[in-house]
């Protein structure tokens, strides 16, 4: 028994019990901040007793979307999971997670852990969990208030990248030049994965794209193929730095809509796999094949990865459907310029979508800044039937709409959540599909509503 450690889960599990009984939320942070204030070495300890050891999710957009395939692929094979769910990604949430797993004495049912990480607390999750791999899923401009420009995020990531051992791990997007460049120098094993199907792609980078430039020299990088934002193929001028080759590629995706995907997956001992999976959109796509190089280097056959994400489910609010009142509504997660141009693109031409809530906060989990609505191509939007704007900055939005050249007749204003779901519901019919783009805490506040009136569970639960 470790008195300190004892005292700690219990302190955290009991705070996190208030605080869902009192309806104060999910308990998903401050559980973990108590547990640490008891015992400063509770995430490191505990996280030392799953047998089958971590692996930690970072990047700027698809960190939930990749742990979550992961945790279905290896809950499939049987091997029991501790995991943040809820999406807190910062030590504390971490923390909260793996202590709401632990009895008293530090014991866990959990043979490995799946977290996903927050990319400025990806240097001190390492040091504390000590992962056997870690996953970076790309680096695009977010939330410039908290993290400053790509540098900053990328000088994070590389250094819990260099504080891996050699026995460890790093599965790297080979398609991203700042996450690909993070490789050079590194004692962990170093993993590629990137799409390799160029009817998938287009040939000319859009405007928000975020990495034009090579990291060493500086020089544009030309471009062959670009698949969402700056991921595609590239190469440097001068040779100072080019696309490593993929060790997993996706040779061929084909979109079922925006209900599902199938792609053909070569290397790490899959021969053109096909994955048939119920998530669509090109940027899922990468996310698929991340969790499927993963649970590859994490042990488990290539064979037994197809079969289990045939079941996958998407997470809380990204492709997420509900039933509401005979409607079938998506929540779509949008939450920089290039996350909102790909789910944007996807509605629209994969889904087909005519219906549109946008939903924009400027909470600190957001950002307070909301001037990169201004690189969003939102003019995707023409020819909608009808466009609701909703959040604490539902004017700008609507602002930026008129800019768009979308019919200000077309746009309606709601800004609170029950305000939305009344609007939505008034302007969509039984057997219409509507589109849900918020960015986080206004996807939260809009599932909170959905769960006051019955429409589907917390996100915590």
């Amino acid at each position: 028994m470790d008195p300190a450690l004892s005292l700690a889960v219990a302190a955290g599990r009991a705070t996190a019990m208030t605080i869902r009984r009192l309806g104060r939320g999910g308990g998903t942070t401050l559980p973990g901040r108590v547990s640490a204030a008891i015992d400063g070495r509770a995430l490191e300890k505990l996280s030392a007793r799953l047998e089958r050891g971590s692996i930690l999710v970072a990047g700027t957009n698809g960190k939930t979307t990749t742990a979550t395939l992961l945790r279905t692929i290896l809950e499939a094979s049987g091997v029991p999971i501790v995991s943040n769910r809820a999406g807190s990604n910062l030590v504390g949430g971490l923390t909260s997670a793996i202590v709401q797993g632990a009895g008293l004495s530090g014991a866990t049912r959990a043979q490995a852990g799946v977290f996903e990480v927050d990319e400025a607390s990806l240097p001190a999750a390492v040091e504390a969990i000590a992962p056997r791999l870690v996953i970076v899923t790309n680096l695009f401009r977010d939330q410039l208030d908290r993290y400053g420009e790509l540098e900053s995020s990328s000088a994070a990531i590389s250094a819990g990248l260099a504080a891996l051992p050699s026995a460890s791990s790093a599965l790297l997007c080979a398609d991203d030049p700042r996450v690909a460049a993070l490789g050079r120098g590194l004692r962990a094993r170093t993993v590629f994965y990137g799409l390799e199907d160029d009817a998938a792609g287009q040939a000319e980078v859009p405007h928000a794209a975020d990495a034009r430039f090579c990291p060493f020299c500086g020089m544009p990088f030309d471009f062959e193929r670009v698949y969402a934002g700056h991921l595609g193929h590239y190469r440097c001028p001068t040779g100072d730095f080019d696309r490593p080759a993929p060790d997993l590629r996706a040779a061929r995706i084909r979109f079922q809509g925006l209900d599902a995907q199938v792609l053909d997956a070569d290397g790490l001992g899959f021969t053109a796999t096909e994955l048939a999976v119920p998530l669509s959109g090109i940027y899922n796509s990468y996310n698929i094949l991340a969790a499927a190089g993963a649970a590859v280097l994490f042990g488990l056959p290539p064979g037994s990865v197809a079969p289990a994400l045939r079941s996958f489910t998407p997470a809380f609010g990204r492709l997420e459907q509900v039933d509401i009142e005979g409607r079938r509504v998506r929540l779509m997660l949008a939450k920089n310029p290039a996350g909102f141009n790909e789910v944007l693109r996807a509605s629209r031409v994969l889904g087909e979508g005519r219906k549109f809530v946008i939903a924009l906060n400027d909470r600190i989990a957001d950002g307070r800044d909301v001037s990169w609505i201004w690189d969003v191509d939102f003019e995707l939007l023409a020819g909608a039937d009808s466009v609701i704007v909703a959040g604490d900055r539902a004017l700008d939005m609507r602002v930026r709409l008129k800019y768009a050249g979308i019919d200000p007749g077309l746009v309606q204003v709601a800004e609170a959540p029950g305000d939305t779901l009344d609007a939505m519901l008034a302007s969509s019919s039984a057997g219409e599909d509507v589109f849900i783009l918020p960015t986080y805490t206004a996807m939260l506040d809009l599932r909170a509503e959905m769960a006051a009136r019955g429409y589907l569970q917390a996100f915590w639960k």
